[in-house]
């Protein structure tokens, strides 16, 4: 068991909320999002670094956020249930709403100034991919028959995708994707680091590819019977080396050999986890009823 330096955690000003996404502008600006299921979209902001949030988006009309993505000229954008989209163009400070369709939006990346690919689906065997501009305008929507939970941007040209059982990438800036050969897990979340891809499942695997989704190395088998039980929401790497996972009760797992051996943190909380991110080499994960902490290694 591993033990960090100090456990802090921090007031949501919720105690009902699940909270989805941590995301960091920078070192000191970032943003939670979240809400409940047919109630709320809650958006917490943070100016020094995460040690305390604000609310800065929040409806009662609106329904519960699922991903975010960051993007030019300090630009945050959320996305979630029923095709609710929040963005603000000034570090989060104040924020527009947009109802661009009703289905199940998980996850949300800048590929240009004037594409934005958002990603979906629901139980699993129904996915979505819907193309974006800058006025919030659907160009194409495209149907997948599994559920697509994380899209990452390398560049403007390449930019990957993960879901149930799958993964995909683009070399063309979105107009045409590629379906990799990877299966195993239903990947929650992915990381690029460089030229390394590392993805996380619900049943607690974790892959790694260093040649653009081509060939993928399992680090870790969410499979295998010998090993301990994890359920993973989300992988966050701070280079090809160090990296940590989080997810079901309050699981915290860390690596410093590039995801070949993993050891666990001692449980500080008993919330499901599911988003983690570094700003100022502190740890800030998030999770279900308002969960926040800030860990220092």
């Amino acid at each position: 068991m591993l033990h960090f330096n100090k456990v802090i955690k921090i007031e949501s000003a919720s105690d009902t909320d699940r909270l989805n996404k941590v995301l960091f502008l920078d070192a000191q600006n970032g943003i939670i999002c979240g809400g409940s299921w047919y109630k709320e979209s809650l958006i917490l902001v943070t100016h020094d670094g995460g040690t305390t949030w604000q609310r800065n988006a929040n409806s009662n009309e609106q329904q519960m956020l699922f991903g975010a993505t960051t993007g030019p000229g300090g630009s945050y954008y959320c996305v979630g249930f029923e095709g609710k989209l929040w963005y603000s163009n000034d570090t989060g400070k104040s924020w527009k709403f947009e109802q661009i369709e009703h289905n199940f939006f998980r996850d949300i990346a800048v590929m240009n100034d004037n594409t934005y690919f958002v990603v979906g689906g629901i139980s699993f065997s129904e996915g979505i991919m819907t193309r974006v501009d800058s006025s919030y305008h659907v160009w194409s929507r495209d149907a997948y028959p599994w559920q697509f939970n994380c899209i990452r941007m390398k560049d403007s040209l390449t930019g990957y995708i993960c879901g149930f059982g799958n993964a995909y990438r683009t070399d063309d800036g979105g107009k045409t994707w590629t379906l990799l050969n990877v299966k195993g897990d239903n990947f929650m979340s992915m990381d690029l680091v460089g030229d390394d891809i590392y993805m996380c499942g619900s049943v607690g695997s974790v892959y790694h590819s260093n040649d653009k989704g081509n060939s993928w190395e399992v680090l870790r088998n969410g499979n295998d019977i010998t090993k301990v039980s994890y359920h993973l929401y989300d992988i966050k790497f701070s280079d090809a080396l160090h990296g940590w996972a989080v997810g079901e009760k309050g699981v915290v797992i860390y690596t410093q050999d590039g995801g070949h051996n993993w050891s666990q943190y001692t449980t500080f909380t008993s919330q499901l986890l599911t988003s983690i991110s570094v700003a100022n080499d502190n740890i800030i994960v998030v999770g279900d009823n308002g969960t926040i902490y800030k860990l220092i290694p």
